[in-house]
Parts: C-alpha cells; sequence; structure tokens
C-alpha cells in the first residue's frame, strides 16, 4: 500500500469540505428528531462518520479515514457548528477508530462488511466520547442500550451501507477514475 501523496490529501480535503457542509447542514435535522424520543435521533448520527468511510473507499490508503474526518469536523467548526470546538475532538476520535479498523485489514480489504465495521468504529469512539462526557451514566439499562444500539445502528445504515453503495454510484460514472486507476480487484470487491 503506497503512501499519501500530495493529489491524494488535497482530495481528500475537498471530499471532507463538502461532508463538514454536509455536517453543519445535518445538525438542524438531528436535533428536529430529539422530541420523537426513544433516541430517534441517534438513527441519524452515522452522518457523522460518513467523511471517513467515503474518502477511504475513494483513495484507499493508510490516513485517508482520520484526516477525512478531522477535514470534516474542522469544516464543520469553521462553518459555526453549534456544538463548537467539541466536534474537533469527536471528529479525531471516529476518524481514528475507522481508521484502526481500516488498519486491521491492512487496507487490502473494503466490502461492505468492512466499510460497515469502520461505520461502527467511529460510532463506538463517538460513544467513549459521549460516556466521559457524563450525561450517558444517568441512562437507565434499557434507555442506554436503545441509544447505542440506535447509534450503532444508524452508523451502519448511513456511513457503512450509505457510503458504500454512494462511491459504487461514483464508480460508475468514472469520477473516481480521475482520483485513482481502478482495477477489476476495485469493481470484484464493491460487487461483493
Amino acid at each position: 500500500m503506497s503512501k499519501l501523496k500530495l493529489t491524494d490529501i488535497l482530495v481528500t480535503v475537498v471530499i471532507s469540505i463538502g461532508f463538514g457542509i454536509i455536517y453543519k447542514l445535518w445538525g438542524p435535522v438531528y436535533n428536529l428528531l430529539k422530541p420523537f424520543g426513544l433516541h430517534a435521533d441517534q438513527l441519524i448520527y452515522g452522518m457523522w462518520f460518513m467523511a471517513a468511510t467515503v474518502a477511504f473507499l475513494i483513495i484507499r490508503k493508510p490516513g485517508v479515514a482520520l484526516l477525512a474526518e478531522i477535514a470534516a469536523s474542522s469544516g464543520e467548526f469553521l462553518m459555526g457548528s453549534e456544538w463548537g470546538l467539541e466536534v474537533l475532538l469527536f471528529g479525531l476520535i471516529q476518524g481514528l477508530f475507522a481508521e484502526l479498523i481500516f488498519l486491521i485489514t491492512r487496507y487490502k480489504r473494503y466490502d461492505v462488511i468492512i466499510i460497515c465495521t469502520a461505520a461502527v468504529g467511529s460510532a463506538i469512539g463517538s460513544i467513549l466520547m459521549d460516556y466521559f462526557k457524563g450525561y450517558m451514566g444517568d441512562l437507565v439499562l434499557w434507555n442506554l442500550s436503545l441509544f447505542i444500539g440506535a447509534r450503532l445502528i444508524g452508523s451502519i445504515v448511513i456511513a457503512g451501507i450509505g457510503a458504500f453503495y454512494l462511491v459504487k454510484t461514483l464508480e460508475k460514472t468514472g469520477v473516481t477514475s480521475l482520483v485513482r486507476n481502478a482495477d477489476q480487484k476495485d469493481y470484484d470487491a464493491l460487487n461483493q
């Protein structure tokens, strides 16, 4: 697996700035679901992990997932995130946990199962951050289980399956071949 080139970094940052805009716009949507209760808002939380999985699927090199989440959270922060500076720390941890999953596979697997696992990794990182912030300790076991379950499901659906099929669609348009040459192995992995 080759190292990141300047082009890879620039493409990752451009992808991430796009996701930073989406992250900023996603905040009000997330807040709209809070009044429904039963942690319905957690079902859409996975959007905040999507930069890592999409950027990795496009670039497929070490460090991309981490860089993507840091850049996306920085973009969200610069646009006036309602969560302030803490989005940077969340972005770092979420990107790090996704990156660890890709590292375990030695950056050689990018099928839907690995992408979903990376999304779950980001979700676990965010749950740990929320735990250390302290408000999860007030939840009784059934409510905590519902909270965690909804976030994990949302991460799998949006940042896992959603990211996988988004990039698969981009592959068909040929856009991704502008940043890397796809070979038969790449197409086979997307058909699993």
